[in-house]
């Protein structure tokens, strides 16, 4: 069975930091973009970030440059969000996604995790 499980979600005073991890079991992520979205609550789901297959080029959004980093560790057949210097606007359900193409579109994303949620407040 392909899955994704995150972790490493919670709550986290702005200015602190997170890292997320996103599992694969039945697959191996290697193959495939991973990606990384959010969606907060009323808002429609958005693009984080996400790592190619074979050369691991990174991209992000605007939002969290400077701030978050996506990475490997095929060892583990994980990937890791790094999310540091966190903003209330932040806050949101965090799933992982893998992909075939270099993409922001969720269509090009075929099997999705449950989402960890990351909430950032005083």
């Amino acid at each position: 069975q392909l899955q994704l499980v995150e972790s490493g979600g919670g709550l986290v005073q702005p200015g602190g930091s997170l890292r997320l991890s996103c599992a694969a079991s039945g697959f191996t992520l290697t193959h495939y973009t991973i990606g990384w979205f959010r969606q907060a609550p009323g808002k429609e789901r958005e693009g984080v970030s996400y790592i190619t297959s074979t050369i691991n080029y990174t991209n992000y959004a605007d939002s969290v440059k400077g701030r978050f980093t996506i990475s490997r560790d095929n060892a583990k057949n994980t990937v890791y969000l790094q999310m540091n210097s966190l903003k209330p606007e932040d806050t949101a359900v965090y799933s992982c996604a893998a992909g075939r193409f270099w993409s922001w579109s969720e269509s090009d994303y075929e099997h999705w995790g449950q989402g960890t949620q990351v909430t950032v407040s005083s």
